[in-house]
């Protein structure tokens, strides 16, 4: 990816919100990196520098501008947008893979050398896995800061570093500050003994009833809790179980999540952006749906529709073809008793014995080309938009499939194009 950096620089000079996660300005006179929206004076052209990733900026000696919390913005949408490898690796890399696996382990995930890898990490990003990987380890670390009264060597070992000292040299090195004194700044809500209560931000518009509406058609009891103006669930995650309870203020989401192993924490994080579809840009999305004949009254009437996507890419395929089988949580939370599992099925013998991935780290039409036989083309484009986050796929009910014909009017937004058709069809 190229940035356009004379159109970076107008945005940044206009502090334009919709940006924040899209790319980085860093200034040169000062050593910090801002998100674009940030309210300080704006700098010279001169002295701007521009990044894909606070990684990248981080690489180039700049720390993180303490007004606005580079870090604290919507990623960028580009990530789902793009199905190449560098995309498909930040999304593992947001899942936690380098702090399970290593390097190694995301380099086989990917099916590409270490060497190739970092290659065009670095070609592409600006930095290497390791420094996408320190960013995102950062930005967990300042999470559990702010927002726990965890000691702060169970929240360096939490965030995935290996050592209390690496965790106050990158803590130092990204923040220009000590832990201690982020700790005395932060505003987030504290949760109660045992849980995380965290913002997560988003671009406006946001369609929050949409996303209940959808998550109360297919709720299962004991792993799903829906009311009217929250949803909860257990979780799955590679080092435990977990619940996550979410609410809907009007400018983010609150997010309630209790771990059985806080290193989970930043996979939980993600996991619930991307089933929340955090990531997007509704302002793009709607301004070009918004023009057609068919979807156009549908984008005015919803504005900020989401495409409710996965935290489990195995449960979101199994709940479409295999019966439910749950496991009791070891410790119930309300009515959240069980974790999801599926009877046996084809499909589970395939994921279980590693003939069949479905993960974030897949290409979408890798992933449709191994589903389909197993399960048909409808449900593989559905589980691949789901799990991926393609923003291109055209997924529509039976009632509705007369409308197919109308896709490549809507391309490249067909998944959301899908979403409002599906989402009227429901209702009416």
């Amino acid at each position: 990816m190229v940035i356009d950096e004379e159109h970076a620089y107008r945005v940044c000079a206009a502090r334009d919100a919709r940006f924040d996660g899209c790319f980085i300005h860093a200034v040169r006179t000062t050593g910090i990196y801002c998100r674009p929206s940030c309210p300080a004076v704006t700098p010279k052209r001169r002295n701007s520098q521009f990044f894909l990733t606070a990684a990248a900026a981080q690489s180039a000696g700049f720390r993180a501008c303490r007004r606005c919390l580079p870090d604290a913005v919507p990623g960028s949408p580009e990530w789902n947008l793009r199905a190449d490898l560098a995309a498909r690796a930040m999304r593992l890399i947001s899942d936690g893979v380098v702090e399970r696996d290593g390097v190694t382990g995301l380099a086989s995930r990917l099916g590409y050398s270490e060497r190739h890898l970092t290659r065009v990490l670095t070609a592409e990003l600006g930095a290497g896995p390791l420094a996408l990987a320190r960013a995102h380890r950062a930005h967990a670390a300042r999470l559990l800061i702010e927002t726990t009264e965890l000691p702060f060597a169970d929240i360096a070992f939490a965030a995935g570093f290996v050592s209390v000292r690496q965790f106050n040299d990158t803590i130092r090195m990204v923040f220009a500050s000590t832990p201690s004194d982020m700790r005395g700044r932060g505003k987030a809500p504290v949760g109660t003994p045992g849980r995380i209560v965290l913002r997560l931000p988003y671009r406006q518009p946001f369609d929050a009833a949409g996303l209940l509406a959808h998550f109360r058609r297919h709720a299962l009891p004991g792993v799903e809790e829906v009311t009217a103006d929250s949803y909860a669930r257990t979780l799955s995650l590679p080092h435990g179980e977990a619940t996550v309870r979410l609410t809907f203020p009007a400018d983010h989401v609150l997010c309630s999540l209790r771990l059985a192993d806080m290193r989970d924490l930043g996979a939980a994080v993600s996991r619930v952006r991307r089933l929340l579809d955090l990531d997007a840009d509704p302002v793009a999305v709607d301004s070009f749906l918004g023009k057609d004949p068919v979807i156009g009254p549908l984008v005015r009437e919803t504005p900020g529709i989401r495409v409710p996507g996965s935290v489990d890419g195995a449960e979101t395929l199994l709940r479409l073809v295999a019966p439910y089988a749950g496991v009791p949580l070891q410790v119930p939370d309300g009515t959240l008793t069980h974790l999801y599992s599926a009877a046996d099925h084809p499909v589970t013998e395939a994921l279980a014995t590693g003939r069949l991935a479905v993960d974030v780290g897949r290409s979408f039409e890798d992933l449709t080309e191994e589903l389909t036989p197993l399960v048909g083309p409808s449900i593989a484009d559905e589980v691949a938009m789901r799990v991926v986050g393609a923003p291109d796929v055209l997924v529509l009910p039976p009632a509705l499939r007369n409308l197919t014909s109308h896709g490549p009017d809507w391309r490249p937004w067909r998944s959301y194009a899908g979403a409002h058709l599906t989402r009227k069809a429901a209702t009416s």
